[in-house]
């Protein structure tokens, strides 16, 4: 009866009065801030709020009821045990569905609830912290510690509620606060905040159950406390705090710690004698049940997690087999279906596909058009295969094509050449290609490089052969390779080895068939290969870049020997081939000079061909490297005139000096008889283009003259140079020499030709040597068949030759057909 009278006392005394009505005034104005905060929310964390706001609302309404209880007892605390109990369990009941209503708001917190499956591991992470948490308390409150004494609180069924609520909140915010990215301090408070509140309803039921007015009081104030802490952290903020739930980092040790410390609260327990009684016996049960679901969880997370990077990898692998313009498999992915061909000993044809100028698309319509082509060669190919065959993208242009069996390789292969040979329709135009395609087979062999080479052998044989067509592998592919590395490996070193040399072709004055000038044509005598035709390695040096090495050779050793027929009396010129490669490098220019100077060849003796492939390349750059290259003194002659490249109206524009008919226009089968009058027959379009020629004040020269009647007809056309087998071969230095000499004896004499027609119309034409352009008359054959032109004006400066003391020397004459300065 003194601790009822005491307990009296102290529940009626004004301090208890005063943290009571506080705590009230505190723990509403605190709802207050939340709901505040609730309504003015907008966005997807607002019914967030409104939930916190809620739990603020219950845990504000059971702080009241408890605080009413509290001071309605009066000086009957002790008589009234049966009414504390109802209204313990009324706070109990209210700290739960707040503590639980916060709880479910920790779980909403961004990050939190991305999956069910992350919600129901983190509320499991929670269940464990809380059953720790409980079983130690129950440890520590309990027989024989009894951590409080005697006003420790004994069984009480809202006790036993309201610290299943608190655990359960104060577990599950310690895991979200544990788990929370940087900074973590607001999120920190909202959770201290919700174990005050659930804690403070604790000590208040506890108060009011067993304990007395004084926990009561106590609990109310913290629960107030934990409200106002609630408020402050989402005050004028939003939900902070990004919940990590990675499956590995930091995951294992939020099992073991709850359960080393259940595990040593119950040795510590055994020890001082106690024992497990049903409570303990089911915070152990639910500690155990809850690690085993969360394990579970975990590792059906772990399962999906090794299931999607399975999956990743083989969509990257599969990735990695795959041209990511085209769709069709890479070159990676075409060796994988070849070695699987292998491995299960199955035939199989590949077809190596390039089209053909796509270079050419990429330059001129930009790189956008040209994989817009690149990808319909793809959805062509796509279309146009059997089911099993595969179509990949090695690079670039460059396509192939594997089928298994071997019996419609050729059909197929046709097929696509038609197909990829239709236009490609763009925006700006259609674009039209071909394609070259090389066959290769297993023929029992099981090596894929093998397979790969054959095909590749096989496609640039195609190239090579003119394009857009289909060549089957052969073996002597093999020793067309060989032979074409061999050629490019001893080409490298054969200036140096001493084994090249300059052969000279006769040009000859016509009609009476004098040697006035030599082309310098380069040849190769290697000691094992032997004579190796230019036709096989100029190509050749070209495609591996010695092309300006070989013409610098040339250039100089032509120039030399000029340089020794001029000292010995000679009147002769010689003219050199020019690659585009060489006449499109800057340096080009310098290189002539140089040799000029070097050998102290007068310009005009030196003559530059240059073929009309070069014309097909860049015309306002040709025009501009010829141009400079005149402006040396040196002359420039267009080659195989007539082969299909070279327009009139670029044939105005190019700074030239002579043409040289091609030998397909020379030979004519069927000359043509002169028209109303006598005379033999002649060649007609070595007539129109002398006239042409003479119109554009160009001197002309007749290539591949061969046979007696083809020397008539370019007489008779009234051609003055001519050039051919005829005349002469190639020979060496000393051979034409020898010519030279034998025809400026004195008892050399003209060779018989046939006789000359009349006279065909004049135009204005320059002769060959004297200079690059002249207004003397064309020449007139006599009637004894000899070329009479007249002579040169001594002293006359040529508006477009540079004046130069050398420039008129060995002017054409009466009394010599050819002189040349």
């Amino acid at each position: 009866m003194r601790a009822s009278g005491t307990v009296g006392v102290v529940h009626s005394s004004p301090g208890v009065v005063a943290v009571a009505v506080l705590s009230g005034l505190v723990a509403a104005g605190a709802t207050a801030l939340l709901a505040a905060s609730a309504r003015r929310r907008v966005g997807p964390h607002r019914q967030t709020h409104v939930l916190l706001a809620v739990a603020a609302g219950i845990a504000l309404v059971g702080l009241l009821v408890g605080v009413t209880a509290v001071l309605a007892a009066g000086g009957h605390w002790a008589h009234r045990q049966g009414q504390r109990t109802g209204w313990a369990t009324l706070v109990s009941v209210g700290g739960t569905l707040g503590g639980l209503a916060l709880c479910a708001v920790l779980l909403r917190l961004p990050g939190a609830a991305l999956t069910r499956a992350a919600t129901a591991r983190l509320l499991l992470d929670g269940v464990i912290m809380a059953s720790a948490l409980w079983f130690v308390g129950w440890v520590a409150f309990s027989e024989p510690t009894r951590l409080l004494g005697e006003p420790t609180p004994v069984a009480c069924v809202p006790i036993v509620l309201a610290t299943l609520s608190a655990a359960l909140t104060a577990g599950l915010a310690l895991i979200m606060v544990l788990r929370a990215a940087p900074p973590r301090g607001r999120l920190a408070l909202l959770g201290a905040g919700g174990t005050g509140v659930t804690g403070g309803g604790l000590g208040l039921a506890a108060g009011l159950c067993q304990t007395g007015p004084g926990m009561a009081v106590t609990g109310a104030a913290v629960l107030a406390a934990g409200l106002l802490a609630t408020a402050v952290a989402v005050h004028r903020v939003d939900l902070l705090g990004q919940v990590d739930v990675d499956l590995i980092r930091r995951d294992g040790e939020y099992a073991f710690v709850p359960m080393f410390a259940m595990v040593a609260s119950a040795m510590y327990h055994l020890v001082q004698g106690g024992s497990f009684d049903g409570f303990g016996v089911v915070a152990g049960s639910v500690e155990g049940f809850a690690l085993v679901a969360r394990q579970y969880l975990a590792l059906n997370d772990v399962r999906g997690y090794a299931s999607r990077l399975a999956e990743r990898e083989a969509h990257f692998r599969e990735l990695a087999h795959t041209d990511p313009l085209t769709g069709l498999a890479n070159r990676r992915g075409l060796l994988r279906a070849l070695h699987r061909c292998a491995d299960a000993g199955v035939p199989c044809v590949l077809l190596g596909l390039d089209l053909d100028g796509f270079k050419n698309v990429n330059d001129m319509r930009g790189h956008d058009v040209g994989d817009a082509v690149l990808a319909e060669v793809g959805r062509r190919l796509r279309g146009n295969l059997r089911p099993g065959d595969l179509a990949a993208r090695l690079g670039g242009d460059e396509f192939a094509v594997l089928m298994h069996g071997a019996n419609d390789a050729g059909p197929v292969a046709e097929r696509l050449l038609g197909v990829l040979g239709r236009p490609y329709e763009e925006a700006d135009g259609p674009v039209f290609l071909s394609v070259s395609i090389g066959v290769a087979g297993t023929c029992g062999e099981t090596e894929v490089e093998r397979l790969l080479r054959n095909a590749d052998l096989a496609l640039r044989y195609a190239k090579q052969r003119g394009k857009n067509r289909i060549e089957r592998y052969d073996a002597t592919y093999d020793q067309l390779l060989r032979r074409r590395t061999t050629l490019e490996h001893e080409l490298r070193g054969a200036i140096e080895r001493d084994e090249l040399r300059l052969a000279f072709q006769p040009v000859a004055s016509l009609p009476s068939v004098r040697p006035v000038g030599a082309e310098a044509l380069l040849r190769w005598h290697h000691p094992e290969l032997g004579n190796v035709r230019p036709d096989e390695f100029i190509p050749l040096a070209e495609e591996c870049g010695m092309i300006s090495t070989l013409g610098a050779w040339v250039l100089h050793q032509a120039c030399f020997q000029l340089s020794r027929w001029l000292a010995d009396g000679h009147d002769v010129w010689v003219s050199v081939n020019v690659s585009p490669r060489e006449l499109h490098a800057p340096e080009y220019v310098v290189q002539v000079a140089d040799a000029l100077r070097a050998h102290h060849v007068p310009p005009q003796r030196l003559v530059l061909e240059v073929t009309e492939h070069a014309v097909a390349t860049d015309l306002d750059e040709l025009i501009r490297r010829l141009a400079a290259l005149r402006l040396t003194g040196v002359r420039i002659a267009l080659d195989d005139f007539g082969a299909g490249y070279s327009s009139l109206g670029q044939l105005r524009r190019l700074p030239i000096d002579i043409l040289k008919i091609d030998h397909s226009l020379v030979a004519e089968h069927e000359p043509v008889r002169p028209v109303g009058r006598d005379g033999p027959a002649f060649a007609p379009m070595v007539d129109i283009v002398m006239r042409l020629g003479h119109q554009l004040g160009l001197e002309v020269i007749a290539e591949g003259v061969t046979t007696r009647t083809e020397l008539a007809a370019v007489v008779a056309a009234g051609c003055r140079f001519g050039q051919g087998a005829l005349f002469g071969w190639g020979v060496p230095a000393e051979h034409l020499e020898a010519m030279l000499e034998a025809a400026t004896s004195p008892g050399a004499r003209p060779t018989s030709v046939p006789p000359a027609p009349p006279a065909p119309p004049v135009h204005p034409g320059p002769p060959l040597l004297p200079g690059f352009r002249s207004n003397a008359p064309a020449p007139r054959p006599s009637e004894e068949g000899s070329s009479q032109v007249a002579p040169a004006v001594e002293g006359a400066p040529r508006p477009d030759t540079p004046t130069s003391v050398n420039q008129n020397v060995g002017s054409v004459d009466s009394s010599r057909e050819m002189r040349q300065a």
